[in-house]
């Protein structure tokens, strides 16, 4: 897929993952819109204020990112939460509405604005001989193959991203849409400043090399090289620096 004079969707756009990812695709002349609850601290992007679990807020704001000089080709499914709740621990039973809110955003999330994309790339015209019209790149995680103690529902939400992933490869087939994923490990986002430094280099040690932390950026890198490579299609990459999860 080419990036020139075209249009973007990145999700949890406004920080981590998706703002390195909406960064270097504007860098690529891409016309990018974050969807998140809150805006963007970076310039050259769009924002749309869009809750993810709303099907009709998304397919609205799918809508409104189309632009006659800059088609939809690309959207990007990076907006995600991740708790930590046993199964069964000291507090008791995992609490229901925990895993059904981190299914509802990590899995329904990315399923709304799958769907409402793929229909705004189904009515624009192929790119190439191929018949291309558009690339969709999903978040799964490490954790769909192996989830840590307190992952129950992270895992379940992300184990279902990878298999969701290649099923809609082949359902978009037809329309021209590749659809692949990206499996980070761990990552040095907002999210991982709340950690210790003990604790930091205790997952640095578990990954193989290099034993660090991946760098957003190397997130977007993998997500340019997965939107330009056009016969890339149905594949979950892992990005962990040959990192297996131990079991906590």
């Amino acid at each position: 897929m080419q990036l020139e004079n075209i249009s973007a969707i990145v999700t949890g756009g406004a920080s981590g993952l998706g703002a390195a990812t909406a960064q270097a695709f504007i860098q690529r002349g891409v016309r990018v819109t974050a969807f998140d609850l809150r805006a963007p601290e970076y310039d050259g992007v769009e924002f749309a204020e869009v809750d993810v679990t709303d099907a009709a807020a998304v397919r609205e704001a799918v809508q409104a990112a189309q632009h006659a000089d800059a088609p939809l080709r690309l959207a990007i499914n990076c907006a995600g939460i991740c708790p930590s709740a046993r199964i069964f621990g000291r507090k008791g039973p995992h609490d229901p509405d925990l895993f059904a809110k981190t299914i509802n955003i990590n899995l329904m999330g990315t399923f709304h604005v799958m769907t409402a994309a793929a229909e705004a790339m189904a009515a624009t015209e192929p790119v190439d001989e191929d018949g291309q019209r558009g690339v969709i790149i999903n978040t799964a995680s490490v954790a769909a193959f192996e989830g840590q103690v307190g992952q129950a529902a992270y895992a379940a939400s992300k184990g279902a991203v990878h298999a969701l992933s290649i099923t809609a490869a082949r359902d978009l087939a037809s329309q021209g849409i590749r659809v692949n994923a990206i499996a980070p490990g761990v990552v040095a986002t907002p999210m991982m400043e709340q950690i210790t430094p003990e604790f930091k280099q205790q997952l640095e040690a578990t990954v193989q090399f290099p034993s660090r932390l991946a760098k957003p950026e190397e997130f977007a890198q993998l997500a340019i090289s997965m939107a330009e490579n056009n016969y890339l299609n149905g594949e979950t990459i892992r990005l962990d620096g040959a990192l297996r999860m131990p079991p906590r």
